[in-house]
């Protein structure tokens, strides 16, 4: 296998909001750069990207996938992400380990919520970023309308390197801005080529955006600054040279206009790649933090390898697979690396480098490089592998919180270890699918970032581990407690055969502020009741604390005095006074104004200006209050408070309301007091058996 040095390799993620054209824009980088000998189909589930299970049958990108191919003399390490924010973790990974983000735009559609976001994580990450404008042979398409919204969304720096000369239906030809040519594509799919130098009003065009591209290249280096104001301009020659540097410093963001599914305008996109992109040597030293807690830096001219797994995917045909990035020194087939994340030591097996589901085996991998292994025992996505001489651990992704649960309801019994091993799995290959056991309400609850999110888990789910269940709606820890004091008197009393039970409590109860919990004493005076049976009393009652007494459900803020009663020299015992402390509690809780509380959460939603009407509408016939609204590139932001109970499958609602564009965070608030109506539904819902609830 042929070796790079790192100046000679380009990583980067390819992103943007979904069917932007992604997987076609990676299906023709490898068709000109002859990996493949015809470009495949989406349609036809025959792409190199999509070929993970659901992939071909749901017609989109769930993984990420990682490519690589040889143009002029560079190695491009590309990783093609999934656009659906379902599965943001992908993009989130990939843009970790990548040197530059190359952002797909949709001719028609425009700059999308997926766009901006993406946008912002690389933002987020330091990391360069260049455009594509796709699609521009599209009925409709309109490459001069995304220009300018892409310019009032990221910056007048936004700059076109290539314009469609002939959008729309047919389109076959740019202009090349760098080298003042009209370069006419092939239309079969080969990617091939022939230039002309720009004429008329396309040379004069070109002159205009050349003067442009000067002043830009200019201003990002004083030096190059200084000779623009000295000699009027820039050569040919210094403009050439600045502009890697300008790119790196985002002095100037590369926009290209293609039309992926026919090859259109790639070939001069992937030259600028190669001459100006970012490689390696731009980001040389990444932080990390050694074993004292101590930041330092990982240099890529450290000998001792130290790596990041951004990804980890358990595939039928090849097991566990980890995708990584090196950052330092090197690795080779049956080295030794310690995984300081686990604590473990891992033996680095078979390293391959991949195109899709084709694996090339590597002997070894250096520094600035992306690879694959097999079969590592205990190393997850996010972990670093390094030299055990050098103990550090690279800064993990900070994946967003889930915005949609659902609880599993197993056909049949027996499977919950199944399920357990399962899901823990599946919580390693993809961080932002979270799941907990609830003991509470005895639901295993999953959470994902969407409906499709959980529905792929799912299938993923039945699919390895031969287990059936239904999704259901999770249930809603209400809580309970009362508006006024209360007291009760209550005696116990047994007799049997043998020994008999005896105890009397007589307890007062009275509200407390809200998130105080339970607070239980005693004022006990005389010698009626031994005060070696407070505990038993106490016992009881947080008994049934636990249990609740209207609805099922956990009691709160109650304060609960244990103040006289009556005891038996014989009879009197533990069990007898934790039977009539439980059932004191129970009698004084319900004369003392029950009543049930929700949970309340504050969600913040993100949403176009046009579509605030429904999404406000719909908000209050959920029972929202609005906290306040904001504005911030380009869509509005809306802060409510919602009860829990009515964001079952909110994220869902939402997308549809604002045709996918929307998006919302959740948070729990506070509980507060339900309104009547609807508590005495869910009393009546908890007197149901469980099977019927479900």
């Amino acid at each position: 296998m042929k070796e790079y040095q790192s100046a000679d390799i380009r990583n980067f993620a390819i992103v943007g909001h979904a069917s932007s054209g992604k997987t076609m824009l990676s299906e023709s980088m490898l068709a000109c750069a002859g990996v493949i000998n015809r470009l495949g189909i989406i349609t036809n589930g025959t792409t190199v990207s999509d070929y993970h299970e659901g992939e071909p049958e749901r017609q989109i990108s769930i993984h990420a996938s990682l490519l690589h191919l040889e143009w002029q003399g560079k190695k491009f390490n590309i990783i093609d992400t999934p656009g659906y924010l379902d599965f943001i973790s992908e993009g989130l990974g990939a843009l970790r380990v990548g040197d530059f983000a190359l952002v797909v735009i949709h001719a028609n559609h425009g700059v999308e919520v997926g766009t901006d976001k993406v946008w912002n994580y690389a933002t987020q990450y330091g990391l360069p970023k260049m455009i594509v404008i796709n699609a521009v042979n599209k009925e409709n398409a309109s490459f001069d309308r995304v220009l300018e919204q892409a310019r009032k969304r990221f910056g007048d720096r936004v700059f076109p390197m290539t314009l469609p000369v002939n959008p729309g239906p047919g389109f076959n030809q740019v202009l090349d801005v760098l080298r003042s040519e009209i370069v006419t594509y092939q239309t079969d799919g080969a990617g091939k080529y022939q230039e002309a130098p720009a004429t008329g009003a396309w040379e004069e065009k070109v002159k205009q955006l050349h003067q442009e591209l000067i002043e830009h290249i200019a201003e990002s280096d004083d030096t190059l600054l200084e000779k623009f104001f000295e000699q009027g301009g820039l050569s040919e020659e210094e403009m050439r040279s600045g502009i890697h540097a300008a790119v790196q410093k985002q002095a100037f963001i590369p926009l290209f206009c293609t039309a992926a599914e026919s090859n259109i305008g790639v070939a001069r996109l992937m030259d600028f790649i190669a001459k100006y992109g970012s490689s390696p040597v731009d980001r040389q030293k990444v932080k990390a933090v050694d074993v004292n807690g101590t930041e330092v830096d990982v240099s890529l001219t450290d000998p001792d390898p130290v790596l990041y797994v951004f990804k980890t995917i358990s595939e039928a045909q090849f097991g566990e697979l980890s995708y990584f990035r090196l950052y330092s020194g090197s690795i080779k087939v049956g080295m030794d690396l310690y995984n300081s994340s686990r604590s473990n030591t891992e033996r680095i097996g078979q390293i391959y480098i991949l195109n899709g589901r084709t694996r090339t085996a590597a002997g070894s991998l250096h520094a600035g490089d992306l690879g694959a292994v097999v079969k590592l025992k205990d190393t997850h996505t996010g972990n670093t592998l390094c030299h055990h001489k050098r103990n550090v651990s690279l800064p993990k992704v900070n994946y967003p919180k889930p915005n949609i649960h659902a609880a599993l309801k197993l056909k049949s019994k027996g499977e919950e270890d199944k399920i357990a091993q399962g899901l823990a799995m599946l919580h390693e290959e993809d961080p932002t699918f979270l799941y907990h056991v609830d003991s509470e309400l005895h639901q295993t609850v999953i959470s994902g970032q969407g409906e499709l999110h959980l529905q792929v888990i799912s299938e993923r789910l039945r699919r390895r581990y031969k287990v059936e269940f239904d999704l259901v709606a999770p249930r809603i820890p209400y809580r309970e407690t009362i508006k006024i004091k209360a007291d009760s008197k209550y005696r116990h009393k047994k007799q049997t055969g043998g020994a008999g039970q005896f105890a009397e409590v007589w307890m007062r109860i009275e509200p407390k502020p809200r998130n105080t919990d339970v607070e239980f004493t005693e004022t006990l005076a005389g010698q009626n009741v031994d005060r070696v049976f407070v505990p038993s009393v106490e016992k009881g009652v947080k008994s049934a604390c636990a249990e609740g007494v209207v609805a099922g459900y956990r009691v709160v803020d109650v304060k609960i005095d244990f103040y006289d009663g009556k005891m038996h020299p014989v009879d009197s015992k533990d069990i007898a006074f934790q039977i009539a402390g439980k059932q004191a509690f129970k009698e004084a809780f319900l004369k003392a104004k029950p009543t049930l509380l929700e949970p309340i959460y504050t969600i913040e939603v993100q949403v176009p200006e046009e579509c605030m009407g429904n999404v406000m509408g719909d908000l209050s016939s959920r029972r929202g209050k609005i906290l306040g609204m904001d504005s911030a590139d380009g869509f509005q932001i809306l802060k409510a408070q919602v009860p829990q109970m009515e964001l079952y499958h909110y994220s869902t609602i939402l997308r549809s309301l604002t045709g996918g564009r929307g998006i919302h965070t959740e948070d729990f608030s506070h509980y507060e007091e339900m309104p009547r109506e609807m508590e005495q539904k869910v009393v009546a819902e908890s007197k149901k058996p469980v099977e019927e609830q479900e």
